[in-house]
């Protein structure tokens, strides 16, 4: 059995809390804006439910690669007229403030610890659907202990992609088969180990994003 070198960590959902941290942010904007019908956790749960729709056309070549920022945006703009708000209605700069809530995500109680243990034998690093400077952010933030950050805008594509997988072992010059991917989303893994990638299994949360 090939001995493992690397651990590729999913983060939204598996490593940090998306949706207490993003719901949190939202609250307070919606208190600003005197919105107080609106369920923080509805809407953060609604902008995150367009995220596979705005993705597909990436992951099928029928749009460029666009970062998850910009992704976020549109999809965020998208979500407030599903709550039957105006994204004109507001600011530029306060819907930028809004979206920059996805870079500084709070970690689950045990990542921080757990993942400087493991950096103790292997080399961590965060495989997201994330661009680099949202996951540097986030590190930065949470105080993430990664080895290396290389955003989904290095490799071009998105997860469950097999290049977002294959393009990462690459860039630490480490065959799939001594690398595992831990992640909270059985699609993710179901990926990976197409890939060649061995992989663990978290529990950190059941929500869908990548």
């Amino acid at each position: 059995m090939a001995t493992i070198e690397v651990l590729f960590f999913d983060v939204l959902g598996t490593v940090v809390d998306w949706r207490g941290s993003i719901a949190d942010e939202v609250q307070a904007f919606l208190k600003r804006h005197d919105l107080r019908n609106i369920d923080a956790h509805s809407f953060a749960d609604a902008w995150v439910g367009n995220y596979d729709a705005a993705i597909e056309p990436i992951r099928s070549g029928k749009r460029a690669f666009t970062s998850l920022d910009i992704i976020n945006m549109e999809n965020l703009k998208a979500c407030l007229t599903q709550f039957d708000l105006t994204p004109t209605q507001f600011a530029c700069s306060e819907l930028e403030a809004l979206n920059l809530a996805w870079h500084k995500l709070r970690p689950w109680p045990d990542s921080v610890e757990g993942i400087a243990q493991l950096k103790q034998h292997f080399i961590v690093a965060p495989l997201s659907d994330g661009n680099t400077k949202l996951l540097v952010d986030m590190a930065k933030h949470a105080r993430l202990p990664w080895d290396m950050v290389f955003g989904a805008d290095v490799s071009q594509s998105y997860k469950p992609t097999p290049r977002a997988y294959l393009h990462a072992c690459e860039l630490l010059d480490v065959p799939p088969q001594r690398v595992m991917l831990v992640a909270a989303h059985g699609y993710d893994l179901d990926a990976a180990r197409s890939c060649g990638l061995k992989t663990a299994m978290s529990f950190a949360s059941t929500h869908l994003i990548h």
